[in-house]
């Protein structure tokens, strides 16, 4: 019988993947109520409420990746990203508060791009990295 070995993912890594789908949910929701602010009466509301929750998403994506991190054993990137990130989203706040639609609109598409590419390299599965040669 053989039996296979397999590296050990960091502890909270499945925390770590959640947070990032709720993260680019969020974002998707917010770019949906954005068009419904152009044909519905009820789209400044759900808007305003989606910012709300992509906020704390935001935040709940950085401590996932801290504990992904630091406990967890895992790679202080995701750190890296979910901190620009969580700066991002408060420029995004700051310039929707503002009616600043000319840089509010484009940057919500590129948080949106963002997120989904963190998803995508968040679920990836890992491959072993071979041995270092010498």
């Amino acid at each position: 019988m053989t039996r296979q070995t397999t590296a050990a993912e960091p502890r909270g890594l499945t925390f770590l993947r959640a947070a990032t789908a709720l993260q680019t949910l969020t974002l998707f929701f917010q770019a949906v109520t954005a068009g419904m602010l152009l044909t519905s009466s009820h789209g400044y509301r759900m808007h305003d409420v989606g910012s709300k929750v992509m906020y704390a998403a935001a935040m709940l994506y950085l401590l996932a990746a801290i504990l992904a991190w630091r406990p967890g054993g895992g790679s202080p990137r995701p750190v890296v990203y979910a901190t620009g990130f969580l700066l991002l989203a408060s420029a995004q706040v700051a310039l929707g508060v503002a009616h600043v639609p000319s840089l509010h609109v484009p940057l919500g598409v590129v948080m949106f791009a963002l997120s989904t590419l963190a998803l995508v390299q968040a679920l990836a599965p890992r491959l072993p990295r071979p041995a270092a040669r010498s």
